[in-house]
């Protein structure tokens, strides 16, 4: 059975029919990647699983439940985190007090018991843990992209919808992010990965989708030579 299912997804902003009949699914443990130019949908598709955009029409079920149009809060606190592309970070808080409102995903009476996730996150992420008193602000593009995704993990979730996670880094600090990202799918995290560098990130995806217009407009096996190039046909500029 999929994790994530969404089934005849239509999405608006203002009068701007934005999503317009997408279908696409996750399994457990999978990653699959969101890739076509800019501007075709691809942020609002995890916008609106997020409960961030709330669709119009169709289903979005998550663990067997229909979420479609829930608020994010709830959507949150089932186990879908989002790392959105301008990160969000506090800009005012520290690094740890960052992290520590990954915690509000969590159901109130369960948060208290998940402050060891800090301490783990700091193994899997020693550079944040040698600026854990610094404030969001003075940390560099490729750390703040850690923060964020740091801030997501802590709250365990079942599924990270991550958007452009390597926009603007430098090369060194992009082959980082995908050593990271690597890591969290060996520890079967599920992925939902919108990224610009798509030859890098077909090697960490086991599926795709192409993106058009607000519609899929082809998927495939992300380590299918056949399906590559009918991706790449489709997303060309």
């Amino acid at each position: 059975m999929s994790l994530l299912q969404i089934k005849d997804i239509h999405t608006y902003i203002g009068l701007s029919h934005i999503l317009q009949g997408v279908d696409l699914e996750i399994a457990e443990g999978e990653v699959v990647g969101l890739f076509g130019r800019n501007g075709v949908g691809k942020t609002s598709i995890i916008k609106t699983i997020a409960g961030w955009l709330p669709p119009r029409q169709g289903e979005i079920t998550f663990q067997g439940q229909n979420i479609a149009g829930w608020p994010s809060e709830k959507i949150a606190r089932l186990g879908i985190a989002l790392v959105p592309e301008d990160r969000r970070i506090f800009s005012g808080l520290t690094v740890e007090d960052n992290l520590k409102m990954g915690l509000m995903q969590l159901p109130s009476n369960v948060r208290s018991k998940h402050k060891h996730k800090i301490t783990e996150l700091y193994e899997q992420f020693p550079r944040l843990l040698e600026r854990k008193n610094q404030l969001g602000n003075t940390l560099s593009g490729g750390e703040q992209q850690m923060l964020a995704i740091g801030r997501a993990l802590v709250g365990s979730p079942r599924l990270i919808l991550i958007d452009e996670p390597t926009e603007g880094l430098a090369p060194m600090i992009v082959n980082e992010i995908f050593t990271l990202l690597k890591k969290l799918r060996e520890q079967g995290v599920s992925i939902l990965l919108i990224e610009q560098n798509v030859h890098k990130a077909l090697h960490l995806c086991d599926r795709h989708y192409a993106i058009e217009r607000g519609r899929v407009v082809d998927q495939g096996r992300s380590n299918q030579q056949e399906d590559v190039a009918r991706l790449m046909k489709n997303i060309a500029v």
